[in-house]
């Protein structure tokens, strides 16, 4: 991989501002099929509070977050392949940054006996993730990505994309934080 200097590649979007509607979409696909109940919705949404839901909602959040950002800077990027792989590789990575930092408070304090308390962790878990991802993004933009690397990139992207889909439809014999021998 080459460093370049000075190269656009999408990061003319506000940070903040990108932030702040990746949340508002994770918030659209945690509550839209609940409020909805349409069915072409239950690949994206959650459907119920699992962990794994999360890390679903956070990884389409983010793509989404990115085909919005993409549509209204499309003409000011000047390397598009760049700006595709850059996104991809925060899609896929957003959902573990996300649990990272969530399971901070129960590491550290157990359980939030708060509901207003948890949801403001989860409003800042969030958020704070979607500015740590976007920081390793902007400086990703200064570097170009081989033929392997996309290669890997695409991969996973499918993997995850699969995953999330699959799993949502058919629960995998074991969930995150489960015992496997507590299982019956």
């Amino acid at each position: 991989m080459k460093v370049v200097k000075n190269i656009k590649g999408g990061e003319k979007v506000n940070l903040w501002l990108k932030a702040f509607l990746y949340v508002v979409i994770f918030s659209i696909l945690h509550f839209g099929y609940e409020l909805t109940e349409w069915n072409f919705l239950i690949p994206f949404c959650g459907i119920n509070e699992s962990v794994f839901q999360h890390l679903k909602m956070a990884f389409w959040a983010y793509l989404i977050t990115s085909i919005v950002e993409y549509g209204i800077f499309r003409k000011s990027i000047q390397r598009k392949e760049q700006f595709l792989y850059t996104r991809l590789l925060s899609a896929i990575n957003i959902p573990w940054f996300t649990l990272l930092v969530w399971y901070l408070i129960p590491a550290l304090f157990g359980r939030l006996e708060s509901l207003p308390l948890e949801v403001t962790w989860a409003l800042f878990t969030t958020y704070f993730s979607a500015v740590a991802i976007m920081l390793i993004e902007k400086a990703q933009n200064m570097v170009l990505l081989n033929k392997e690397v996309k290669i890997v990139i695409l991969v996973f992207t499918f993997i995850a994309a699969f995953i999330f889909i699959w799993f949502t439809y058919k629960l995998p014999w074991i969930d995150l934080f489960i015992d496997p021998d507590k299982i019956k």
